[in-house]
């Protein structure tokens, strides 16, 4: 558990710079599509799952969720959260993987995860322990690298001799398993899977599916010429789930 690339100063650094961790949800090119599916928070509790920074935690809590667990591999990612999140006092971080978390039945009413699933070998098992540790009906919305971004493993597109992009590489789609990344020029272990097995992971583990995203840039952030071939191929999915 102690092994996190994110724990690493190089990469903690290059990521710490990304309009992301500089401006928290609204430089999230995907935070329009999430924030339209998610719940009321108010007097719920809340795990966030891969929490980084913390900015859904502190979303959660600022919309009245009465207390909420922020769960992480990383002690640098926790160090930031927890020196961001003072005033909430309904927070609370854990360092441990998602794997290695231990969760009490039927502990929280909405589990959150925005882009750390795809570091877990196992989703089916992600979506047992969660329908566990959910209330009755309780929400499960989570996002992920959509698996056409990490099918292939390289996670770039392909340029031709004069560097301008010719197209975004799919291969090894229906391989599922480990592949070596190149983030922000380093290297990072991710973990592909199939759209069937984020969906059916779900489906057969006693979930409705509520909604099914692939989120595309606002328009505010296609001014910049390389967000515009974000438009060319979906890079995330977004899945929100309640259980039965």
């Amino acid at each position: 558990m102690d092994n996190n690339p994110y724990d690493q100063q190089s990469l903690f650094q290059k990521y710490s710079e990304m309009e992301r961790s500089q401006k928290g949800l609204a430089g999230a090119g995907e935070w329009n599509a999430l924030q339209q599916v998610l719940p009321d928070f108010k007097g719920k509790s809340v795990l966030d799952l891969g929490c980084g920074y913390g900015w859904h935690c502190m979303y959660a809590a600022e919309n009245g969720a009465s207390k909420v667990i922020g769960v992480d591999q990383s002690r640098k990612m926790l160090e930031v959260a927890k020196s961001k999140s003072t005033k909430y006092t309904s927070i609370q971080y854990v360092h441990s993987s998602i794997e290695d978390i231990q969760l009490e039945r039927e502990s929280f009413d909405v589990v959150l995860s925005s882009l750390a699933l795809h570091y877990v070998p196992s989703f089916n098992d992600v979506a047992q322990k969660i329908h566990n540790a959910l209330t009755c009906k309780g929400q499960f919305i989570f996002s992920v690298e959509h698996p056409t971004f990490t099918a292939e493993g390289s996670q770039d597109w392909v340029y031709t001799s004069q560097g301008t992009v010719q197209h975004f590489p799919i291969d090894r789609y229906f391989e599922e398993g480990r592949r070596e990344t190149n983030f922000l020029g380093e290297t990072v272990m991710k973990y592909h899977k199939t759209l069937t097995s984020y969906l059916n992971g779900l489906l057969m583990n006693g979930w409705v599916l509520n909604r099914v995203i692939e989120p595309s840039p606002p328009a505010s952030m296609l001014v910049d010429v390389q967000m515009q071939h974000e438009l060319r191929r979906p890079m995330m999915l977004i899945v929100a789930a309640t259980k039965q």
